[in-house]
C-alpha cells in the first residue's frame, strides 16, 4: 500500500497496526520517518516511478517471505512448520505482540492483554517475557526490549 505523508497519517498507523507492507512517499519538506519494520519503506518525492515499483516489489517479496507467527486455539504457537505449546498468560502476551509484529508494543498494552482485571506487580510482566524468551528461541523469534518504550517482537 503507498502512504502519502503526512496526509495519510491514520493510514499509516492501521497498516502498521495490522501488519500490512507500505511505501511511504515522502515530501522533500517532511522528516523521514525513524524506525518502521520489514514492511516499510519510503522514498523522497518527487521520486522515479521505477525506485517506487522496485521498492514496492521488495516489500511485497518480505511481506510472503516469512508469514506471521500465529497461536493456535490449544495455546500453540506455529512458525512456519515448526510450533510450541505456550502457557495461557504468556499466550495473551504473545497475542498482543503477534498483532504488532515486528514494531514496539507498551508495557502497559501487554499487561491490559495478559491481565484483563489488572496486574498485580510490573515484576509478573518481566518474569513472563523471561520465559518467552526462552521459549521464543526454539522457533527462531526475538523479543527485544525498547528501553522506556515496550518490546518487539520479530523474526530473527
Amino acid at each position: 500500500m503507498i502512504v502519502t505523508l503526512p496526509a495519510d497519517v491514520d493510514l499509516l498507523a492501521t497498516l502498521r497496526a495490522a501488519g500490512a507492507p507500505r511505501l511511504l512517499l515522502v515530501p522533500s519538506e517532511v522528516e523521514p520517518p525513524i524506525g518502521g519494520d520489514a514492511l516499510e519503506d519510503w522514498v523522497r518525492l518527487p521520486a522515479d516511478p521505477r525506485e517506487v515499483h522496485a521498492r514496492i516489489s521488495t516489500l511485497q517479496m518480505r511481506a510472503t517471505a516469512r508469514p506471521r507467527p500465529r497461536i493456535d486455539e490449544h495455546g500453540c504457537l506455529h512458525v512456519d512448520d515448526r510450533w510450541i505449546a505456550i502457557p495461557p498468560i504468556e499466550a495473551r502476551i504473545l497475542s498482543v505482540l503477534i498483532d504488532r509484529f515486528g514494531t514496539v508494543v507498551s508495557t502497559s498494552e501487554l499487561a491490559a492483554g495478559a491481565w484483563p482485571d489488572g496486574l498485580s506487580s510490573a515484576s509478573q510482566l518481566r518474569v513472563r517475557i523471561l520465559r518467552l524468551r526462552r521459549r521464543l528461541d526454539a522457533l527462531d523469534l526475538e523479543l527485544d526490549t525498547v528501553r522506556g518504550e515496550g518490546y518487539v517482537l520479530h523474526h530473527r
